[in-house]
Parts: structure tokens; sequence; C-alpha cells
């Protein structure tokens, strides 16, 4: 359990900050900005919520993706270095994947199929959604570039690609399923 008495401790004050496990890292470490950029994407969702307050079903789907965030956020802050842990640590796994598909098959079935791309925009809960996207992209992208240096658990990343497909397949369910969407038209002001 998780309990925090005092939000100060100044032990970051030197530009390193420590994980669950190992060595202290610095505050620029791509394991810490991949972490920060999930935590990003988090808070992102969490004003996407402002607008999502009357779709119920969206508004839970979002709200257990917070959660998952936080494991995410947990997994990645807790490196897989040690060969026998004191205890098993916090790491996505492929039922939140399985989950996340399954929800982005319920939100995509009512959807027609686009002839064009979405620019981001429509209704404010939809331009929300776009911007959460774009942010978890990022995280994906920080990532997959940590994971080409140390261990990131698959199911972590697949959860991560997942979540801006979500996010994309959210954002034109909240557009009126698809029409309220601004679509992109090449060239239109050449």
């Amino acid at each position: 359990m998780v309990r925090l008495n005092r939000i100060y401790t100044r032990t970051g004050d030197e530009g390193t900050t420590a994980l669950v496990s190992g060595p202290r890292r610095d505050k620029h470490d791509l394991r810490v900005d991949a972490y920060g950029t999930v935590d990003e994407t988090n808070s992102t969702i969490g004003l996407v919520r402002l607008h999502t307050v009357g779709m119920v079903e969206l508004d839970a789907m979002l709200a257990r993706i917070q959660n998952d965030l936080f494991d995410l956020g947990a997994d990645l802050a807790n490196p897989e270095i040690l060969d026998n842990p004191e205890y098993e640590p916090l790491r996505i796994v492929e039922a939140q994947v399985d989950r996340l598909e399954s929800e982005i098959d319920a939100l995509n079935a009512s959807l027609e199929p686009l002839r064009s791309f979405v620019l981001p925009g429509g209704s404010p809960a939809a331009a929300a959604l776009h911007l959460a996207r774009t942010v978890s992209r990022r995280a994906e992208r920080l990532m997959v570039e940590l994971s080409r240096q140390e261990p990131v658990g698959a199911p972590a990343l697949k959860y991560i690609n997942r979540l801006s497909d979500f996010l994309f397949v959210a954002s034109r369910h909240a557009n009126d399923d698809g029409k309220a969407d601004v679509l992109w038209v090449p060239g239109k002001n050449r």
C-alpha cells in the first residue's frame, strides 16, 4: 500500500530520482522520460474525462485506462534487473491488452469505415481524445526506444500501442459515431 506523509523529500534536488528497484537515475534518463510521458498521458485522459461525464460507458473505459496507466508507470519504474526480487513487481499483463482490444472492437462496431484521415476536432471530447492519443504515441516512441536499450515487457509495449488505437476510435465514437468527424481534404487550401 502506498502511503505518502510528506510530498517533498529533497532527494531529487541534485537531478536524480529513485526507481522502485535499482540505482538512482538522472531525471532526464530515458526510462524516467518514458514513465513520465505515461503519466502525462494519464493526466491528459483526466482532462478528457471532463468532457465524457455523460458518456457513461466511454467514461468507465477511460477510468479503467487511467488505473492501467498507473500500473504501466509502476512497471516502467521497476526495471527487470533483479533475478529474485523480494516481491512480485507490478507488470502490465496480456489480459489488460485483451480488454483494451475488446473495448476498441466494441466502440468501432458502430463506426462507418473511414474514407479520409480525421483531423483532430469535432466535439470537445473528441478533440481532447485526439490530444491524449498524440501524447500516448510519444510515450510509445520513448518506450520502444527504451526497449532497444533495456528490458521492457512485451505486454507493456502492446498496451501502449493499443492505447492510441483506442483513443482514436473513442474520438470517433465521441463525434456522434463519426458523423461529426472533421475529415482531411488533401490539397484543399492550395
